[in-house]
């Protein structure tokens, strides 16, 4: 399974973001149910995608991050690759969906 990087403030987030060229980031919220129930789902899909890097906010903790990536609910997904968002999904996700914009995306960055 995918190593998921724990961002506990603004700070860590944009260093992740500056460290890695492709990053996935996952915002979510300890009291929703759905944020649980994506995150396995998404760590097991991300294993397909050996450069792509996992962090993990907890908006309830780094309450910035709303501000920073304009997050109005979460779950939120953020693909940024090279410092831009490539991919924004939100609350109710379409993993086949997702991942035929990751394969695309993934595909063009590594060639």
């Amino acid at each position: 399974m995918k190593k998921v990087y724990e961002l506990t403030t603004i700070e860590m987030a944009e260093e992740f973001l500056n460290n890695h060229a492709l990053s996935f980031l996952f915002v979510s919220r300890p009291d929703c149910s759905v944020c649980h129930a994506i995150l396995p789902k998404l760590t097991e899909m991300l294993d397909d995608y050996p450069l792509i890097h996992l962090g993990h906010i907890d908006a309830s903790k780094v309450e910035e991050v709303a501000e920073k990536f304009l997050i109005f609910t979460v779950p939120i997904m953020l693909l940024i690759i090279d410092g831009k968002e490539y991919i924004r999904e939100d609350r109710f996700v379409r993993f086949e969906q997702l991942e035929e914009k990751l394969d695309q995306l993934y595909e063009m960055y590594t060639q």
